[in-house]
């Protein structure tokens, strides 16, 4: 399965032109082998959920609502609460998304995003238990990809991330065994702020950030998921081509830089001055 969905060919026109710029280190739309196009972040675009954002990277455009419900542990983490993460391409995004249940492609882009949400311990899952075995916080990021034009995993895991850092639910207590909401809310048991980097492969280079003619012409794709200390904590290959060591160390220094970047300017965007690493 890939999360890039399957695309309309590139003209031998549009392809030539595009190889040609590579060779001299320049991409279609001007920007740099290692450049992000420029992203955009709202918060707080949907009234009734927990938490929401909306980002917009190029002309690619993510919305991820956030919702928490109560609900009962899995048995082998009894004392955890749970994060669940689903994706909807919706169809007017794009002329190959169509209606009906997600697809592969809709559910890689999921687990992909679950990954780097659930390796990095974004949550303090322990802190979403109320009464172990029996309740617990249930978390559902739920990623709605609005517009597409390459990049939906940065994007998509971007915006769930700046989700879950707007998310709030009601402060409560236990008493003899009953849960009790008060009048005041707080904010999720954030403690980890992962950031996705991916990457394809056209011939030789690596290229950051991938526009939708860029995907179309791809070898191979990766995506590197780094946290807020500067570590690895998931990766993720697509594409029929071979990545090299040499190109994988290549893009993780990339990513580690790349990330702290894209790190900050959410954090700044949520006026979470404190917490830029």
């Amino acid at each position: 399965m890939s999360s890039t969905p399957n695309l309309t060919p590139i003209t031998k026109i549009e392809k030539k032109n595009l190889m040609e710029l590579l060779v001299n280190g320049k991409r279609i739309d001007g920007r740099g082998l290692t450049e992000y196009r420029p992203f955009t972040i709202e918060k707080n675009v949907i009234e009734k959920a927990n938490g929401s954002a909306q980002i917009k990277l190029g002309k690619t455009k993510v919305m991820v609502g956030i919702k928490v419900e109560v609900g009962e542990p899995f048995s082998d983490t009894p004392d955890e609460g749970v994060l669940m993460v689903s994706a909807e391409l919706v169809p007017l995004a794009s002329p190959t998304f169509e209606p009906g249940p997600p697809d592969e492609n809709a559910i890689e882009l999921a687990r992909v995003v679950d990954r780097g949400l659930r390796e990095s311990k974004v949550l303090d899952l322990k802190k979403l238990c109320i009464k172990e075995g029996e309740k617990v916080f249930i978390v559902f990021v739920d990623i709605y990809v609005l517009d597409y034009d390459g990049n939906l995993i940065d994007a998509s895991a971007m915006a769930a991330l700046t989700a879950l850092l707007t998310a709030k639910i009601k402060s409560y207590e236990v008493k003899n065994g009953e849960l009790i909401y008060k009048n005041e809310f707080t904010p999720l048991p954030i403690q980890n702020y992962p950031i996705p980097i991916t990457f394809v492969k056209i011939n030789d280079a690596l290229l950051v950030d991938p526009s939708i003619e860029e995907e179309r012409v791809m070898d191979a794709r990766l995506t590197l998921t780094i946290d807020k200390d500067g570590k690895l904590c998931a990766i993720q290959k697509g594409g029929l081509k071979e990545l090299t060591l040499n190109e994988i160390e290549k893009a993780v220094n990339i990513a580690i830089e790349k990330a702290s970047e894209n790190r900050n300017k959410i954090l700044e965007a949520l006026n979470w001055e404190e917490q830029k690493r």
